[in-house]
């Protein structure tokens, strides 16, 4: 399996995924938003979006080990 990059990353901007951590957790069905590069440390961060919440987070790109896309037809709207 080849590792998480700025490119696969770029691929799935827009699109909801489950993304997999090296440490083992996974962080569920959260929508890429954008890709942020700091300047001053330079590391890259992919901004993510929870599914019907307001706020973000910024997780390191390195610590990304695989995403699993997710198709949301199949999961059931509540309102």
């Amino acid at each position: 399996m080849e590792r998480f990059s700025t490119n696969t990353a770029k691929s799935l901007i827009g699109r909801n995924v489950n993304l997999h951590l090296k440490d083992g957790s996974v962080i569920v069905n959260v929508m890429l938003a954008e890709i942020k590069k700091d300047e001053f440390r330079r590391k890259s961060f992919i901004k993510c979006l929870p599914y019907e919440k307001e706020n973000t987070l910024k997780i390191p790109l390195k610590n990304i080990a695989w995403a699993e896309l997710l198709n949301l037809d199949l999961i059931p709207a509540s309102g």
